[in-house]
């Protein structure tokens, strides 16, 4: 087995043959002194990992050239896991650096055995991203149909599925705006002995009542004012395959009694025509409001309701399935590195904050903003600022309470040392606190006065 490959860069000579002894018998270990050669050896190498001392020539006395390395090698593979080496003082400097998208920073002079064990899990974890990349690259995204979920949530809406579509009965899809109800009638549809027929679709919610009615059923060439032509319905298109009315609860209720008359007798009239057509067609509806509260309330057909609602599929919000959010992000994010012929990954925080936020539009939102990112991101790398989640909170999810509390307290206290260039009682009158208690807070949280 080959083994796992290395890259050291760092301008000092001792340094690098230091590294190299005392590594290499673990991984091939290759070097580099500079930003142009590191980024050479790792076009034509490959290495997994990469350990980057951020102070480079020609500018070794600053970052600058550093940070423009990790860039260029994130930018050339956004897979590559950067350990940034950092002076004792410079742990700032670390924390931008994985800001940036390295995998994590180790401060000078450097254990090498802290290093072994950081480098095995960069590998671990790199390797884990590649064959993660690999099996997204195989898959087709359609685990159940065009539909993805591994939570029980989901797998028991694809049971459900199953076991209704050949049966040829009525099907009513329940679920919030953006979950995908849609996909699920096609779904139902390609697995129903219908499969090879039209499949039909109307939106009884985006066209105008006084239009509705005519594409639904069709008119006779001049039953109405404009109609110069004899026009098939959504219904009649629907002959032998499959009928699938979106938002059924925005039918009106004169509309409710002709769908009702069709369902029951299996034929309908167009507009201004006195001729009975009868059409074999499935029926499947979709909606996302309550429709026993519609009933309530006088809105919606009781009849009607107990005629549509034979087998009711329910898909719970993005919110309740158990993973699927990151599952179906990064099934996303593939598809748009697909579509734009470039490498894309998230970062762990993005990844995070995936996992972590409601998604109240759902899989429809998550979609889009994942659209949106692939596009805005820098360095192929995909955060939660590209994400457009950017809360208050956002930094501190899948934190406890206590973690929290303490990083705000650390930011807080940072900056105001900062601000005062580590006088004590100036940073205590800003805080609001007393300078022992401040004092207490510094010790307690293990900051660094400069």
């Amino acid at each position: 087995m080959d083994r796992p490959r290395i890259l050291i860069v760092d301008d000092d000579d001792e340094v690098r043959a230091q590294m190299r002894w005392a590594l290499t018998s673990r991984y091939d270990v290759l070097l580099a002194e500079d930003r142009g050669s590191a980024l050479e050896v790792l076009k034509k190498e490959s290495p997994g990992v990469v350990t980057l001392d951020l102070g480079l020539p020609p500018s070794p006395g600053d970052t600058r050239e550093g940070f423009l390395a990790l860039s260029e090698m994130l930018q050339f593979n956004p897979l590559v896991k950067v350990l940034v080496i950092t002076g004792q003082s410079e742990k700032e400097n670390g924390i931008e650096a994985i800001g940036q998208g390295a995998y994590d920073f180790l401060a000078k002079p450097v254990n090498v055995d802290e290093l072994k064990v950081i480098i095995d899990r960069a590998i671990h974890v790199q390797e884990l991203d590649r064959e993660r990349r690999e099996l997204l690259e195989k898959s087709t995204y359609d685990s159940f149909e065009d539909l993805l979920g591994s939570s029980a949530q989901m797998q028991k809406v694809f049971t459900t599925i199953d076991k209704v579509a050949s049966a040829d009965v009525p099907v009513l899809i329940a679920g919030e705006s953006g979950t995908g109800k849609e996909l699920v009638a096609h779904a139902i549809h390609r697995r129903s002995p219908r499969r090879d027929k039209p499949f039909i679709a109307i939106n009884c919610g985006a066209i105008p009542e006084s239009l509705l009615e005519s594409e639904l059923f069709g008119h006779e060439k001049g039953s109405f004012t404009g109609a110069h032509i004899q026009r098939q319905g959504r219904v009649e298109m629907a002959q032998g395959g499959t009928l699938f009315l979106d938002e059924i609860g925005e039918l009106s209720g004169a509309l409710q009694v002709k769908l009702l008359r069709f369902l029951q007798e299996r034929q309908i009239e167009r507009i201004g025509g006195r001729t009975l057509i009868s059409v074999d067609a499935r029926v499947l509806a979709a909606t996302n409001v309550d429709l026993t509260r519609a009933m309530a309330e006088g809105r919606f057909r009781e009849d009607l309701y107990y005629r549509l609602n034979v087998v009711n599929v329910a898909i719970p919000p993005l919110r309740e399935r158990d993973g699927d959010s990151v599952l179906l992000a990064k099934a996303f994010l593939q598809r748009q590195a697909t579509r734009h012929q470039k490498d894309l990954v998230f970062t762990p925080r993005a990844l995070q904050v995936i996992e972590s936020h409601g998604w109240p539009g759902n899989v429809r939102e998550l979609e889009n903003r994942i659209q949106r990112a692939a596009i805005m991101a820098e360095n192929g790398r995909i955060t939660h600022q590209d994400l457009g989640l950017n809360s208050a909170t956002t930094e501190y999810m899948g934190q406890s309470l206590g973690k929290a509390r303490e990083a705000v307290e650390r930011q807080m206290i940072e900056a105001a040392l900062a601000r005062n260039k580590g006088n004590l009682s100036r940073a205590a009158i800003e805080l609001e606190i007393s300078r022992p208690s401040l004092y207490e807070l510094i010790q307690k949280l293990g900051i660094t006065r400069r």
